[in-house]
């Protein structure tokens, strides 16, 4: 991961109620673990789109990391002048909230640059997710009637499993079979969600994720 992590939104990948819901009366064999988010950032269609993106914005990319960049050059002498005036005895309380908020101001307006030159990304891999996602309850089905899982919870809610419980990459191997390919280019007039509320039944729409970008020595 590279610090275009922290240009492009935190994936947030719906949940289906099967990996979230817990029972009273669930049983105590046939239960499993599955990892949603990983079962889609892990299988074919995204990692190739995640490339296509990555190859196509590759401008606009590399344009936002040089940015982030220049912007943190910016920041970091007010960041230490700052520090030294907050350290120093009976500092001025005005001129450092002065200070502080230049610096805030700043950061904010580098923030929002960025969100602008990376949004063309962020929008191609918010409709690489959706398409993905909208196999992600049918998959999970598949998975936990093959394997006649009776109960099926998410990582963050065991505290130990058996490697053999995970069937992540089961429901990985059929989210490539459901869906081996996705476009990364939205129709005219797409907005996130809209797919899901067309199907009916489908996750709610996932946020921009992070496009992970091998360290290029910048």
């Amino acid at each position: 991961m590279t610090k275009m992590k922290t240009m492009l939104l935190a994936a947030t990948l719906a949940v289906p109620a099967a990996l979230g819901a817990t029972a009273a009366t669930a049983q105590v064999g046939g239960i499993a673990v599955a990892d949603a988010r990983a079962a889609v950032t892990n299988s074919a269609a995204y990692t190739t789109a995640r490339s296509q993106i990555e190859t196509t914005y590759k401008a606009q990319l590399d344009q936002a990391q040089a940015r982030s960049q220049a912007i943190e050059a910016e920041l970091r002498p007010l960041v230490t002048q700052f520090q030294t005036a907050q350290s120093a005895p009976n500092a001025n309380q005005a001129a450092l909230q002065t200070q502080y908020s230049a610096i805030q101001a700043k950061q904010q307006a580098g923030q929002a640059e960025i969100a602008r030159i990376t949004q063309p990304a962020q929008r191609a891999e918010a409709y690489t997710l959706e398409q993905i996602q909208a196999k992600l309850p049918e998959a999970v089905g598949n998975v936990v009637k093959t394997k006649n899982v009776s109960l099926l919870v998410s990582p963050q809610a065991v505290l130990f499993a058996q490697p053999t419980a995970d069937i992540t990459p089961a429901i990985t191997v059929e989210l490539n079979r459901l869906v081996p390919t996705v476009g990364i280019t939205p129709p005219a007039g797409w907005q996130p969600g809209q797919q899901g509320q067309a199907a009916g039944a489908a996750p709610a729409a996932a946020a921009p994720a992070a496009t992970s970008r091998r360290n290029s020595g910048r």
